[in-house]
């Protein structure tokens, strides 16, 4: 078995076929029999800068045998959709590997190995309903969905091992080579005593972030303060963009009313994005401006705090999702193939705010919806969304005074005020086409944050929910994963 993780090794479909004729001698139709059932592929995500295309004529410069195989695979593969769909040539031209002077390396990656899955059970369905629904309508038998997993040994037991003697002591240390017997913690959140061991492991892994962030970036977060983290690649469909809003509508609340009160919350954003991705770069000034106006604000700086942290990274991940209380996981539903950020934070005792999008759907079967907090339209209604066209953010600015006055707030002076249209690009992002939902999404985002702040002062219902989500977060351990890996693709003895 060879398996191909997303588009980017595609390339080793035509290079073994070359292997097979060019250098053991075999004819095509036995080497592509050999190809097509060795290798198998993974889509990791739907959006389109992801399922890669290159032009022709640079392929065909650099890599003129792999370019001559390409189009033999080509002709083939069109003669047998040709057959399928006759005289639909606009539709075999969106399944062609090479078509419209361009080689399709998703289309390859699909056509020419032995199985397609998704890296989620919504994310599969997306695949055959969506993405490759025509390669689904020829060869159903290719799909299939295997959600992703993590390492608890290095996300639980290596980043929080504190947490993890706590565990041994009460359950024993069997889960170590099993991680779905995690659950059987489930009965210790009844248990006084063990929640607040629990609570007094997550404030010393709070403080031991805190003296990270001192030593980096000399930023001090107070651990009394909630911990609401959101660590991902930044990028618009994942919605950097509707926690910052959020931030700004709290602010305001803060500054309007003086008996507002809140829990504390310091807003911690760990990410990085593509060198030449401009909006996401608009939005890291959005964040750092947004911090720099709550720290010379005195009021609102006894409720908030935000923190983007610099150069992000596998190390610092692994010192900040102990310290989370709460997971940030707002994908425009239909967008995240999976996630694993998402399954990091609930191992460690997070609890989650998101979309049922990714596994936030299997998190949500696994804890129950008493114990995660899920908010905005789901994967079905944006799919018809884009399809109608719809939409329009103007009406939701027009209708909404609190989305109104923060999105004012972007281009009026209060975040720039030497330079007020330093953000307007975001401004008229949101205002005039929001291709992602985010004004949709805010009001259920801002009910279901409310739900947090009650439920965060409550310790005890609190404290049950976060023993609730590492209790039952070992069924995303990547041993499961392989396994079903194994079982279900490679069958490998």
């Amino acid at each position: 078995a060879i398996h191909i993780n997303d588009t980017h090794p595609a390339l080793v479909i035509p290079e073994l076929m070359r292997i097979l004729m060019d250098e053991e001698g075999l004819g095509w139709d036995e080497a592509q029999a050999i190809v097509s059932k060795t290798i198998a592929y993974t889509n990791h995500t739907i959006m389109a800068e992801a399922l890669e295309k290159w032009p022709e004529g640079m392929v065909k410069t650099l890599l003129p045998r792999i370019y001559q195989i390409l189009v033999e695979m080509n002709r083939r593969l069109c003669a047998r959709l040709w057959n399928h769909f006759p005289g639909q040539a606009e539709r075999v031209g969106k399944m062609a590997i090479i078509s419209y002077g361009y080689i399709h390396m998703a289309n390859l990656c699909v056509a020419m190995t032995f199985n397609t899955n998704g890296v989620s059970q919504l994310h599969g369905d997306i695949l055959k309903a969506e993405t490759f629904r025509d390669f689904h309508a020829v060869m159903p038998e290719k799909f299939s969905a295997i959600t992703n997993g993590i390492t608890h040994r290095r996300w639980l037991m290596n980043a929080n091992p504190k947490l993890t003697h706590l565990i041994c002591d009460t359950i024993g240390d069997k889960w170590i080579k099993d991680p779905q017997l995690l659950k059987e913690l489930l009965p210790a959140r009844d248990n006084e005593a063990f929640r607040k061991e629990f609570e007094q492991i997550k404030y010393e892994n709070k403080k031991r972030f805190s003296d990270l962030l001192m030593r980096r970036q000399k930023m001090e977060i107070a651990p009394e303060f909630m911990f609401d983290v959101q660590a991902k690649r930044l990028h618009e469909y994942k919605r950097q963009l509707l926690n910052a809003l959020h931030i700004m509508v709290l602010y305001n609340r803060i500054m309007d009313d003086p008996t507002f009160t809140m829990t504390p919350r310091c807003f911690v954003f760990g990410a990085k994005a593509s060198p030449g991705y401009y909006i996401a770069k608009q939005i890291i000034r959005m964040i750092v401006a947004i911090s720099k106006l709550i720290e010379r604000t005195p009021r609102a700086k006894q409720f908030l705090k935000v923190v983007f942290l610099e150069n992000y990274d596998v190390s610092s991940a692994e010192m900040l999702m102990p310290a989370a209380d709460l997971s940030e996981q707002l994908s425009t539903a239909s967008k995240e193939a999976s996630g694993t950020g998402n399954m990091k934070f609930m191992m460690n005792g997070a609890v989650t705010i998101g979309t049922m999008d990714g596994a936030n759907v299997e998190i949500a079967e696994q804890v129950g919806m008493d114990n995660i907090y899920i908010f905005g339209m789901r994967s079905d209604t944006v799919v018809d969304l884009y399809r109608e066209g719809t939409y329009s953010p103007m009406h939701i600015y027009e209708t909404n005074a609190e989305i109104r006055r923060a999105l004012t707030q972007i281009i009026d002076g209060t975040l720039f005020p030497e330079n007020p249209a330093a953000l307007q690009d975001i401004y008229h992002n949101l205002l005039f086409s929001d291709p992602y939902f985010v004004l949709k999404d805010f009001g259920s985002y801002s009910m279901a944050q409310r739900r947090v702040d009650e439920d965060y002062q409550n310790r005890e219902k609190w404290l049950k929910m976060a023993i609730t989500n590492t209790a039952m977060s070992g069924i995303f351990s990547s041993d499961r994963t392989i396994q079903e890996y194994n079982d279900q693709i490679w069958h490998l003895k």
